[in-house]
């Protein structure tokens, strides 16, 4: 468990850490749009980045909860891949590229098919370049549990997770207290916007778990959870959902080379996703920082022009490995 990281001396505070990104994000850079249509008659969009050419490296990049390859930390790595040279392409999660997904269910932070699927057809394209992935928040928990699923069966090369709430549970009873409920409220007013637009749906309404009504109820991520979350997705419950769904009994059998990073100060996680050593298999690399909070990692620069840490590891892990990786 190696650190790295110093934040910027007026950049210690965790919530500086997560909202200045938000605040002093850069325009995305120009992307070009694709759908894939899924068997379920639901479908995905990736947004890409450069021209892939089969035979050299694609960053493929799974935003977090609500986000899209507008994100900060995806614009972000989206500039730094295109100053490398490098091809990228952003997953999103159905319902978070502009447009309202067709179907009831929408995306959990366990469900790995829709990325299977995306990386399926990458690999048909590209069959011989190596996939460089990072996944970050709930998508670093969906990579972490695709990469254990399937083990030596993933597509993916080599792998980064960013401050993935690795235990769901914990993580959903951290952001009822304190400041972290207003991280809480924020993410949650979107997903209820998101809810709204289906439960008043004439086509969609009636296959909903909750009425009218009820969405502005939901108040937190247990709430939500349990009541939309788990019966849209086949779980039994919340606890169900929470146990099945939480990213850290999968990291002991992944076999890709692959580096987590937490900050210990981040205000969406407790202790609990900090995975011991005998959680971990011998291809993942833990880095666990004193600072940093969720999805951070500022470390000098300014308050108005912040540099960051992350997408200089991220591209040191994911690029800097390619040739010490057994064939």
């Amino acid at each position: 468990m190696t650190s790295y990281f110093r934040p910027a001396w007026w950049a210690k505070s965790p919530h500086v850490q997560t909202i200045l990104p938000v605040l002093t994000k850069r325009p995305t850079p120009a992307l070009t749009r694709e759908r894939l249509e899924l068997p379920d008659g639901d479908f995905l969009d990736l947004d890409w980045l450069g021209k892939a050419e089969d035979g050299k490296p694609l960053i493929l990049a799974i935003h977090g909860l609500e986000g899209s390859a507008r994100s900060h930390y995806a614009s972000r790595l989206l500039h730094s891949c295109k100053a490398a040279g490098i091809a990228a392409v952003v997953h999103h999660h159905r319902s978070c590229s502009g447009e309202p997904n067709r179907l009831p269910r929408s995306y959990h932070s366990g469900d790995t098919q829709d990325l299977a699927h995306t990386l399926q057809c990458i690999r048909h394209r590209l069959p011989h370049s190596p996939i460089l992935a990072v996944g970050y928040s709930l998508g670093g928990n969906v990579l972490g549990k695709y990469l254990g699923e399937l083990g030596k069966q993933s597509e993916i090369t080599r792998a980064v997770v960013v401050s993935a709430p690795l235990q769901l549970s914990a993580c959903a009873k951290r952001l009822e207290k304190g400041f972290s409920r207003v991280y809480q409220s924020y993410l949650i007013r979107q997903l209820q916007t998101k809810l709204a637009f289906k439960v008043n749906d004439a086509r969609l309404g009636p296959a909903m778990p909750v009425l009218s009504q009820d969405v502005n109820s939901l108040q937190t991520f247990f709430e939500f959870d349990d009541k939309v979350t788990a019966p849209l997705h086949g779980f039994a419950n919340v606890y169900d959902y929470y146990q099945r769904a939480s990213g850290m009994p999968f990291l002991k059998n992944i076999t890709t080379p692959t580096l987590v990073m937490h900050a210990a100060d981040d205000p969406f996680m407790t202790d609990a996703v900090i995975p011991k050593s005998a959680e971990l298999s011998p291809a993942v690399e833990y880095e666990l920082h004193s600072n940093g909070g969720h999805v951070g990692f500022i470390d000098g620069g300014s308050p108005w022009r912040p540099r960051f840490y992350l997408e200089r590891r991220i591209l040191q892990f994911l690029t800097g490995g390619l040739h010490a990786d057994p064939l």
